[in-house]
């Protein structure tokens, strides 16, 4: 860009600044949250409820434990039988999420089945939109990949429910196969990788699939697929408030289709402040590992969490990635749920001493916020996904992407219930603060 045009975005960039006291004048709410840091409501649902806290008699926040609820159930219900079950714990929960309950044998086996049918990519598709015209970024191909997906579709812009769910289960079905060959092109063309094509498998499920496709080998364990199946339940819808979720019903809201609406929902989960956080916190902890070492001493630790708040350390952002989050407070059920099986299936691996690391800075992290900030702190489920990833043998370019094969349902779910229930367009309102002239009469 021209210096001069440079200078010209500075200097208007200056004068055109909003004073923080004018949002406070006219009651606008940033980024739409409530001045104690709580969402503001933007529609009804009845798919799933995230709990962080709750409201005494006078209307105050009163911080609680976290809470999940997929259609009304308990998100530790539903993981007690998924890890006790066959290795397709996520395709019950996407029917759960779907249909509003739990399936039955045979409605599991026809949810199944009619999954399998869909799971191979069109003909061509692989070598014409992926393989010949590769992407350095994995989340910008899914995004071409949907769009593409939509120009071999004869009811593109068929936006009825019903032929939503039918898009919707297709386009859930290929997220495995598009999600890694998308990756598998970017690390042969960019990363000099050899160039492995696994075919997906009609006798596999969602969790089975993706390690078969990336493995080059195409092996696996049972307890590993276990802990992806149980990685994908977690992030299978978490409310319509999310960022990805909220931006899908406002595109849909319009009436466009499916296709353009989860496209923007994958270009919102990419932003490292949503789904990207999985990739930056595993940045964020090798630079604090590289620095304090595994035996490192509570003080170094604390050292160390102090650079991350302080803009000294790591990004200089002041975050602390994998803490935090928009409604949970004292604890994020996923993030519990999760490290719990992944300590299971570190224990007597090289990975052992990483999760006990992982353990203290986030134990010291949640102590110090409280004595020294005064706040209530959280690990989140990104805190520990991506060193989970990374035990699976998982590539750090597929963290996040495998994070739209997962929500893909909770999307799909509230843009149905969207059209079924509101199916008015999102068009909320912004104040003008700026200067007017007279009109020439």
């Amino acid at each position: 860009m021209d210096s001069r045009l440079q200078k010209s975005f500075q200097d208007a960039a200056v004068r055109n600044l909003i004073p923080d006291e004018l949002y406070h004048k006219y009651q606008v709410k940033k980024g739409l949250r409530n001045e104690d840091g709580t969402g503001v409501l933007i529609g009804l649902t009845r798919i799933a409820d995230v709990v962080g806290y709750e409201r005494d008699a006078s209307g105050r926040k009163i911080n609680c434990a976290g809470e999940l609820y997929y259609r009304g159930i308990p998100i530790e219900n539903l993981i007690d039988t998924v890890i006790t079950d066959e290795v397709r714990g996520y395709e019950k929960i996407c029917y759960l999420i779907l249909f509003g309950k739990l399936p039955s044998r045979s409605e599991r086996k026809v949810f199944e089945t009619e999954l399998a049918s869909r799971y191979e990519l069109p003909e061509g598709f692989l070598a014409n939109n992926i393989l010949r015209s590769p992407s350095r970024n994995v989340m910008n191909m899914i995004q071409r990949c949907l769009l593409m997906l939509y120009q071999l579709d004869p009811k593109g812009d068929n936006c009825s429910p019903v032929n939503t769910l039918d898009q919707g289960l297709s386009i859930l079905a290929k997220m495995p196969a598009m999600v890694v060959y998308a990756y598998e092109a970017k690390a042969h063309f960019f990363d000099n990788a050899s160039l492995i094509i696994h075919h997906v498998r009609p006798d596999y499920g969602i969790a089975e699939n993706i390690l078969n496709l990336i493995r080059p080998d195409g092996r696996f364990t049972r307890e590993e697929a276990k802990l992806l199946d149980l990685v994908l339940c977690l992030h299978a819808d978490h409310g319509s408030g999310n960022n990805s979720t909220f931006s899908n019903m406002v595109v849909a809201s319009t009436g466009t289709d499916l296709y353009s609406a989860f496209s923007a929902s994958v270009g919102s989960l990419k932003g490292p402040k949503h789904g990207g956080a999985n990739i930056t916190c595993c940045h964020m902890m090798k630079e604090v590992i590289a620095q304090c070492g595994y035996d490192a001493s509570d003080r170094k630790i604390k050292n160390a969490i102090h650079k991350l708040k302080n803009r000294e350390m790591f990004d200089q952002s002041g975050l602390i990635y994998g803490f935090g989050h928009a409604v949970y407070t004292l604890s994020d059920p996923r993030c519990e749920l999760l490290k719990a099986q992944a300590l299971k299936l570190a224990a007597g691996t090289e990975y052992e001493k990483k999760f006990a690391f992982y353990r203290r800075f986030e134990d010291l992290t949640i102590e110090m916020f409280r004595k020294e900030y005064g706040r209530d702190i959280c690990a989140n489920i990104d805190f520990y996904s991506g060193l989970v990833y990374e035990l699976l043998g998982i590539p750090e370019d597929l963290y996040t992407p495998l994070f739209v094969a997962s929500r893909s349902v909770g999307w799909l779910s509230h843009n149905i219930e969207d059209k079924l229930c509101c199916n008015r367009i999102v068009r909320p309102a912004g104040l003008y603060v700026g200067k007017k002239e007279k009109r020439i009469k």
